[in-house]
């Protein structure tokens, strides 16, 4: 005896062809993704440095201004740490501070305190006013001004072999001293050179554009740049960073929200925020917009192209008419509802009359001729067709009826 073999059952999983149809699209996104960032990667392969860093080549770096430097036996030596700057303080030393506003109050206290003590030089590049006050005490920082070519207008020895030089932003005043002002912008300097203890001095610098490698070789950028910098055996780069260990309290909370650090520290650089954010976070942000944009191509090309589709329901004309006049009414949009009545009485209006449809919203077309079929005058007829939107619900009412009167009488004569 033979018996039946049971039908195998009908399995529902997806295939490999349809599970690889439905993968590709963001396997080849995730490809692209991935070649992206091995691009960037490869591209950005060597080390990067922030503004103002002698270490960098890039337009805003100042590699080239460290360079000269060497060149004529000045040891540049880079310090990201407000310990490793205080150290290196002395009277065959120049300190360059660039960015005085990162540093917290004890720090610019701590920094004061250090340089003060010294006979070398101090640089300061475009402190803010609240960091002018322990950096520099007695010096008052101004409004920020654009950076333009401006001639030294001083007797300082440098400023004057160097000559004009792309100087301004924050400008600075001494009431009181005798110290020497130089470039003004708008009659206050954008540098200030203050005698301190002994031969040292601090220097005080409105704007680092002049040491940027893009505009070194303008101006008498360059010959500033080592007047200023190159007047010491020594010079110490110090790059203040965030992840300073220095930058916390005791406690370890950041320190400076007791002395009220407000925005105004900021302002000498109008860069200091995108300084913040490490290269690697504007990196990410441009591949995940990648991403999306990608996504977007895909799930619009899965989604294919717009079709029609029957409504799930019908709805009765009057219905739909109810419910748009209850709209216009919720809303007090009149002049809407006015104008909505108005275009629909020309359309069909025009249409008994023989008047094209272009031409049934235009005056000097339709009214003579419906003139000529009605009793109504010209001037009513404009009113009515082409008339302001009712004063109110009442008239909006009285409106759609005469309408309906006209749309009868032209029909039937």
């Amino acid at each position: 005896m033979t018996t039946a073999t049971a039908p195998s059952p009908t399995s529902t999983a997806p295939t490999p062809h349809q599970v690889w149809k439905r993968a590709r699209g963001l396997l080849i996104a995730l490809l692209i993704l991935v070649i992206a960032g091995i691009t960037f990667a490869a591209v950005r392969s060597g080390t990067n440095y922030g503004h103002l860093d002698p270490r960098s080549p890039d337009p805003k770096g100042s590699r080239a201004a460290a360079e000269l430097l060497k060149d004529r036996g000045v040891s540049v030596t880079v310090a990201t740490t407000l310990d490793e700057a205080t150290a290196a303080v002395g009277p065959d030393t120049t300190l360059l501070v660039t960015g005085p506003n990162l540093l917290t109050p004890s720090q610019q206290r701590r920094l004061h305190e250090a340089t003060s003590a010294s006979t070398g030089r101090t640089l300061l590049i475009a402190p803010g006013p609240a960091a002018v006050s322990r950096l520099a005490p007695g010096v008052r920082a101004e409004l920020h001004r654009p950076v333009s070519a401006i001639p030294p207008s001083c007797a300082l020895p440098g400023a004057r072999s160097a000559g004009t030089a792309d100087m301004g932003g924050i400008r600075y005043t001494a009431p009181g001293s005798t110290a020497t002002a130089c470039y003004p912008s708008d009659g206050t300097p954008s540098l200030l050179v203050r005698k301190e203890r002994g031969d040292g001095d601090t220097v005080l610098l409105g704007s680092p554009d002049f040491l940027h490698n893009e505009r070194l070789d303008q101006q008498g950028n360059a010959s500033l740049a080592l007047q200023l910098l190159g007047s010491r055996a020594h010079l110490v780069w110090y790059l203040p960073s965030l992840t300073d260990p220095s930058a916390t309290s005791d406690d370890g909370s950041p320190d400076g929200t007791d002395d009220g650090r407000t925005g105004e520290e900021t302002s000498g650089d109008e860069s200091d925020f995108l300084d913040l954010i490490p290269s690697g976070w504007l990196w990410g942000t441009l591949q995940l917009a990648l991403a999306a944009v990608l996504a977007a191509i895909w799930r619009s090309r899965r989604l294919g192209p717009l079709v029609t589709e029957r409504l799930p329901v019908s709805v009765r004309a009057s219905e739909s008419a109810e419910g748009r006049a209850g709209l216009y009414r919720k809303a007090n949009a009149r002049d809407r509802a006015a104008a909505s009545l108005r275009a629909a009485a020309r359309t069909r209006i025009a249409r008994l009359t023989g008047v094209t449809a272009r031409e049934a919203h235009t005056s000097h077309v339709l009214l003579p001729v419906v003139a000529a079929r009605t009793t109504t005058t010209d001037g009513e007829l404009s009113i009515l067709l082409f008339g302001p939107a009712p004063a109110d619900d009442a008239a909006l009412v009285l409106l759609a009826d005469h309408l309906d009167a006209l749309e009868r009488e032209v029909r039937t004569s």
